[in-house]
C-alpha cells in the first residue's frame, strides 16, 4: 500500500477545510455519492446524467488527495500505486464503468485516511518530554538569588532547589540533604535519600560521583532546600538525552515501509508500461485500435490492486476497533502487525508489573517486645514524618489495625541517609538503618542481622526500630507485584511469548525478587534510561523484534527503540503514552495477552488477504492480456476479491480473548 512515512509527510503540509480529518471526511463523501449514484442507476429510471453527476462527485472527493500525491511524485519521475489507482479509475470511467472507478477510489482513499491520524506522533513525544524540566532556575552568586532561564546555566554554577520543586539541572549536591523522587527519570518506586558531597572543592566528573550525591533534571525535591552545582549544560542533561533518543528512533522508517516502497517502485511502472504497450497491440494482432484500447483498460482495471489496497487497512481497522472495545488503543497498522510476531517482551517494573507505591510488608518485634506495642510505636512516630516511606507505613498500619492517634510521639527529626529519631512515651526512639542504630549504641545481634539481610535480598526496604536502649523490632516495605501480574505472564507464555525480561532502575535485589514472584525470565536492575536503551538494543540484536511495556518517562527512549511499545494507561506519563504504539487505557496489564492474541490473528488475516488479492491479480492479468475475458467479468472477479478480503477482515470484530 501507499502508507509510507513519505505519504504522511506530504499530508502534513495542509489540513484542509475540515482540519486534521479532512481526508477521512472526503473519503466518506466519496462513499456517500457512490451509494447515491448506484442507487439512482439501479433503482430508478431517471436520466443517465443524474447518476453520472453523483459518480463524478464521488470521483472528485475520493481522488482529491490521491491525485495530489500522484502529481507530486510524477513531478519527480516516480510512478507509484497512487498513480495506478487514478489511472485505473480514469480508465474505468472511459469505458463506462463509473461504479467500479468510484468504488476503487472510495476503498483506497479510506484506507489512506485511516493510516494518517498519527502524523504528529514524534512531535508530541518530544513536546511531552520537554515539559519535564522547569523553565527557570534559582542561580546563587555574589548578588544573591536570581531566577534565570535554564538555558543560561553554565558548568559549575550553583542553583538553589526549593522544597517540593523540580530540579533544573544535572549536578551534585553541595549543601543540604533531602529525599528525591527520581521516578520521572529512573523509574524508582521509592524516593531516594540524597546528601551533600563531602568535598565540594575538587568535584569529580559526573560519571565518577556516588549516586547518593547526584541529582537529575526533571526529578522532584523533597522537603528540604538543596544547593546543587551544575555539572551538565541543559543541552546535555538527562532529559535532553531522552528527547534526542526519542527523536532519533521515532523518525526511522520501519522495515514494512521500506518493503512497501520497494514493491510500489517495481510494480507500478511495470503495469504502466504493460498497459501502454497493450494499447498498440493492434500493430501485431489482427484487431482494431478500439479493441486494443479496450483490452488495455481491462488489464489496467484487473491489475490495479484494489483488493491489495484494502487488504491491510480493512484488517487493521477491524483489529483496532475490536481492541478499542476492550479498552486498548492501538496506534495504526504498524503496531498491530509488529505485535503479532513478538516473542520477546521487556517490562518496566514500577507501575507496570508492580503497584508503583511502597506497601508495608513486615512488622517483626524482637527482644520480647509486644507486636501491638510495636505497631502503635511505629504508627505514632511515622505519622509525624513527611517521608514517603513513613507515610506508607503509617497509612498501612492504620488501615490494617484501625489505630487512632494518642499523641505519644514528639520531637521528630530526620537523620538524612539513616532514618528518623523522635521521643515516644518520654523515651528516645530510632527508626532507620543499621548505621543509625550503631551511632546510638544499639546492638544488632547476628540473627536479626541475618533476617534483615534476607529481606533485603528479597527486595524489601528494611528499617530497624530502636527504643529504650535496645532494638525492639524491624519493619519493611516493598513495591508489591500487581495481583494480576503472575497470571498475566502465565497467559503470555501459553500464547507463545518465550522471553519476558524486567528492566528497572531499582536495585538488582528488588528486580530479582519481583521476577521470582511472578515468573519472569530475567531481571536487569540499576538501569538509567540510556541503560534501558542499551538493553533493548541487545535484546533486538539477539532475538529480533522486541516489545517494551512501560509507564514512565524514563521508559520513553527504550519504548521508542523497541519494535512495538506498550504504555500502561492511567498510571502512564504523557510522554510514555505519546511515544507508545499501544496503550492499555484501563491500566490493566491483564489486557496484554488479549491484545497480543488479537494482533496475531490480525497478522494472520492480513497475510491471507494479501495472498487472496495478489492471487486474483496474478490470475486476471494474463487472462485479460490474452483477451479471454471481458471488462464485466474482470470487474466481477476484481470486486469479488475485494469483498472476500473485507469480509475476511471483519472476522476480527468477533475475536474473543482465549
Amino acid at each position: 500500500m501507499c502508507n509510507t512515512a513519505e505519504h504522511k509527510h506530504e499530508h502534513s503540509h495542509s489540513q484542509g477545510i475540515f482540519g486534521k480529518r479532512t481526508e477521512l471526511y472526503l473519503s466518506l463523501l466519496c462513499g456517500l455519492f457512490l451509494i447515491i449514484g448506484f442507487g439512482i442507476e439501479k433503482l430508478t429510471h431517471w436520466p443517465w446524467y443524474t447518476y453520472l453527476g453523483s459518480y463524478i462527485m464521488a470521483y472528485g472527493f475520493g481522488g482529491y488527495y490521491i491525485t495530489i500525491e500522484a502529481a507530486k511524485k510524477l513531478s519527480h519521475g516516480k510512478f507509484e500505486i497512487d498513480f495506478l489507482m487514478i489511472a485505473a479509475a480514469v480508465g474505468a470511467a472511459y469505458i463506462g464503468s463509473w461504479t467500479e472507478g468510484a468504488f476503487l477510489l472510495f476503498l483506497f482513499s479510506l484506507g489512506h485516511a485511516l493510516e494518517h491520524y498519527a502524523i504528529k506522533k514524534a512531535e508530541k513525544s518530544i513536546k511531552a518530554l520537554g515539559n519535564l524540566t522547569p523553565n527557570t532556575a534559582w542561580l546563587k552568586n555574589e548578588n544573591g538569588l536570581n531566577e534565570i532561564p535554564i538555558e543560561d546555566l553554565q558548568i559549575n554554577d550553583v542553583i538553589v532547589v526549593k522544597p517540593n520543586t523540580k530540579i533544573a539541572a544535572d549536578g551534585v549536591i553541595i549543601k543540604g540533604d533531602s529525599s528525591i523522587n527520581q521516578a520521572p527519570i529512573t523509574g524508582e518506586s521509592i524516593p531516594v535519600d540524597k546528601t551533600a558531597i563531602p568535598n565540594t572543592q575538587n568535584t569529580p566528573e559526573f560519571a565518577h560521583i556516588d549516586s547518593k550525591h547526584l541529582v537529575f533534571s526533571g526529578t522532584i525535591n523533597g522537603d528540604n532546600t538543596l544547593e546543587v552545582k551544575v555539572l551538565k549544560l541543559t543541552k546535555d542533561s538527562t532529559v535532553s538525552r531522552l528527547i534526542t533518543l526519542v527523536n532519533e528512533v521515532e523518525t526511522k522508517k520501519s522495515p514494512t515501509q521500506r518493503m512497501t516502497k520497494k514493491f510500489e517502485e517495481t510494480y507500478v511502472p511495470v503495469i504502466v508500461i504493460l498497459v501502454v504497450l497493450l494499447c498498440f497491440a493492434f500493430l501485431v494482432v489482427d484487431e482494431s485500435f478500439n479493441e486494443s484500447l479496450y483490452r488495455a483498460i481491462t488489464v489496467l482495471v484487473a491489475a490495479s490492486p484494489c483488493a491489495l489496497a484494502i487488504s491491510t487497512p480493512s484488517a487493521v481497522l477491524s483489529g483496532i476497533a475490536r481492541a478499542a472495545q476492550s479498552g486498548v488503543l492501538i496506534k495504526g497498522g504498524k503496531a498491530l502487525e509488529n505485535l503479532g510476531v513478538i516473542s520477546t517482551i521487556a517490562f518496566d517494573k514500577t507501575g507496570t508489573l508492580t503497584e508503583g507505591k511502597p506497601k508495608l510488608t513486615n512488622v517483626i518485634p524482637v527482644n520480647g517486645f509486644n507486636k501491638e506495642a510495636l505497631l502503635e510505636l511505629l504508627f505514632e512516630v511515622e505519622s509525624l514524618s513527611n517521608h514517603p516511606l513513613a507515610k506508607a507505613i503509617a497509612n498501612d498500619i492504620q488501615a490494617q489495625n484501625q489505630l487512632t492517634h494518642k499523641g505519644l510521639a514528639s520531637n521528630i527529626k530526620a537523620m538524612q541517609g539513616q532514618g528518623i529519631q523522635a521521643i515516644y512515651n518520654n523515651a528516645p526512639v530510632y527508626i532507620g538503618n543499621a548505621k543509625l542504630m550503631t551511632n546510638h549504641n544499639l546492638v544488632l545481634n547476628g540473627s536479626l542481622s541475618t533476617e534483615m539481610d534476607t529481606l533485603l535480598e528479597n527486595g524489601h526496604t528494611v528499617m530497624l526500630v530502636g527504643y529504650n536502649n535496645q532494638i525492639v523490632g524491624l519493619v519493611s516495605v516493598m513495591d508489591l507485584p500487581r495481583k494480576t501480574a503472575k497470571q498475566t505472564l502465565l497467559r503470555l507464555k501459553k500464547i507463545g511469548i518465550k522471553r519476558m525480561v524486567m528492566l528497572t532502575g531499582d536495585h538488582q535485589h528488588v528486580g530479582n525478587s519481583i521476577a521470582k514472584q511472578i515468573g519472569l525470565t530475567e531481571a536487569k536492575g540499576n538501569l538509567l534510561p540510556e541503560d534501558k536503551v542499551t538493553a533493548i538494543k541487545a535484546l533486538k540484536a539477539q532475538y529480533g523484534k522486541v516489545a517494551m511495556v512501560g509507564d514512565g518517562v524514563n521508559d520513553a527512549p527504550a519504548m521508542a527503540l523497541s519494535t512495538v511499545s506498550v504504555a500502561m494507561g492511567a498510571a502512564g506519563s504523557d510522554v510514555a503514552l505519546e511515544t507508545a504504539d499501544v496503550a492499555l487505557m484501563s491500566d490493566k496489564i491483564e489486557r496484554l495477552p488479549f491484545v497480543i492474541g488479537l494482533s496475531r490473528r490480525s497478522k494472520h488475516i492480513i497475510t491471507q488477504n494479501i495472498w487472496i488479492s495478489m492471487g486474483v491479480v496474478a490470475l486476471l492479468v494474463p487472462v485479460t492480456i490474452l483477451g479471454l475475458t471481458n471488462i464485466g467479468l474482470a470487474v466481477l472477479f476484481h470486486e469479488g476479491s475485494t469483498l472476500v478480503v473485507v469480509l475476511n477482515a471483519l472476522r476480527l470484530l468477533a475475536y474473543k480473548d482465549q
